[in-house]
């Protein structure tokens, strides 16, 4: 049976490296997989057990277009795109400017900030970084930064996307373990925070080194700094009305992105922003998106069923606890299996193809999932700026056509050293992450 696991992960990883998408890819295998242990041999073809796999995979699609709690899915897709269409993203970096520009390397601190502003209702990181890319590099070239620190502070700005609150990935990891949503949420706050922290210190190191890299830009006064709040006020009060709403259990999380949605939609009428051409675009790539990842989520969970048919989290807790080593231990091991995977693989399909496999394990090692599903998160948000598979920085240098991926990737150094400290701090202070989640639920 292991041979035949064995067998079947290096064909998933062939067909990945043959540019088939992972979706199809780990469906296929699953499907064939599920197939292999049900008529248990290749000697012929007609031998195998078509039903059951069929049967399988049917129910997969079928439950999961299904589902009610998807829903999430979309509606918080749509929620950043017309927030995106609204033009709220200016208006963020333009606040956080008026309080930071002015300190050396301020505007790398205010594009930090500004990232994380827009994560929270964005919840996509390549989003978050292609849309900061055209608000935040022209100031930044104005006053003379360095390319490697101006491209490095959106790069590393962007990954915030898919931990703070709304959270796609979150969402998809809730649902590929059974966890709660909004405990999910909850937990990926503080994390969220801690980040943006840790990158306004990267930052700051950045120009400790180099003050060159970093010029000061304009002092504002508090009327200006006033006046360029109020801005953002909308997206203040639609991330208060959506995430409060979610944490005092006032309604569900899939309630809760269909008023996001709406009062999206009700913030890019009332800014006079929203064309019929934009909200064609906004809503058609809403509809691209959520297929893609409905796509991949089927896919994921076909290839999960596999792994749990042929017992390979039963198998791998066997081979675990024969090695005597401590559950943290455990999770260190893990942990440095995402970072190899981090290198050459990018983030969503790292995480569908690991999760099914961990998460049983972790479980029974007795730590909390949602605890793992934030250090999941955390260390597959370092993938996406480290090379050679960084997104973020491919992202940032197809809309940057004039900066080389090899300064961002030279830039964003302190920045995911800062997240490895981060990392270091949730796993061994899990109370970062879980202090929110009981003290609102357990």
């Amino acid at each position: 049976m292991i041979v035949a696991l064995i067998g079947f992960f290096i064909l998933l990883l062939l067909i990945i490296v043959v540019r088939i998408p992972i979706a199809f890819a780990m469906g296929l295998v699953g499907f064939f997989g599920f197939a292999y242990l049900q008529g248990l041999g290749f000697d012929n073809l007609l031998e195998f057990r078509w039903t059951g796999a069929l049967a399988m995979a049917s129910n997969r699609v079928i439950d999961t277009v299904q589902e009610y709690s998807l829903s999430v899915i979309p509606l918080f897709i749509l929620m950043g795109n017309l927030v995106t269409s609204s033009g709220l993203s200016q208006a963020l970096y333009r606040a956080s400017n008026a309080f930071l520009g002015h300190h050396r390397g301020g505007l790398s601190m205010a594009t930090v900030v500004a990232c994380g502003g827009f994560s929270a209702i964005c919840g996509s990181s390549l989003a978050t970084s292609a849309t900061m890319a055209k608000v935040a590099m022209p100031p930044m070239r104005k006053y003379g930064y360095a390319d490697s620190l101006a491209t490095a502070s959106i790069a590393a700005g962007g990954t915030l996307g898919i931990l703070i609150p709304p959270s796609v990935i979150l969402v998809i990891y809730g649902l590929l373990t059974e966890t709660s949503i909004r405990e999910l949420f909850a937990a990926g706050f503080m994390p969220g925070i801690l980040g943006i922290l840790l990158y306004l210190g990267a930052v700051k190191f950045v120009v400790w080194r180099t003050p060159e890299a970093g010029p000061c830009g304009d002092k504002l006064d508090w009327k200006q700094r006033l006046e360029a709040m109020k801005g953002v006020w909308g997206v203040v009060i639609l991330f208060t009305l959506v995430m409060g709403g979610i944490y005092l259990g006032v309604f569900t999380p899939t309630e809760a992105a269909g008023i996001g949605a709406g009062g999206a939609f009700i913030i890019a009428l009332t800014r006079r922003s929203l064309s019929f051409s934009s909200l064609f675009l906004a809503l058609t790539d809403t509809g691209r998106t959520s297929a893609m990842l409905f796509t991949v989520l089927i896919g994921a969970l076909i290839f999960s069923d596999f792994i749990n048919r042929a017992g390979l989290p039963a198998d791998l807790l066997t081979f675990v606890s024969a090695l005597d080593m401590s559950p943290m231990g455990v999770i260190l091991v893990i942990l440095g299996i995402y970072i190899v995977l981090g290198m050459v693989f990018e983030s969503l399909s790292m995480m569908l193809l690991t999760v099914p496999i961990f998460f049983p394990l972790v479980q029974s090692l007795g730590f909390d999932l949602v605890w793992f599903g934030i250090v999941v998160v955390v260390v597959t948000e370092i993938s996406l700026i480290t090379p050679p598979v960084g997104m973020n920085v491919f992202v940032l240098s197809a809309v940057l056509r004039n900066v080389n991926p090899a300064t961002i990737f030279k830039g964003v150094t302190p920045f995911w050293c800062a997240d490895i400290v981060r990392l270091a701090l949730i796993v061994f202070i899990p109370a970062i992450a879980m202090l929110l989640p009981e003290w609102l639920y357990r």
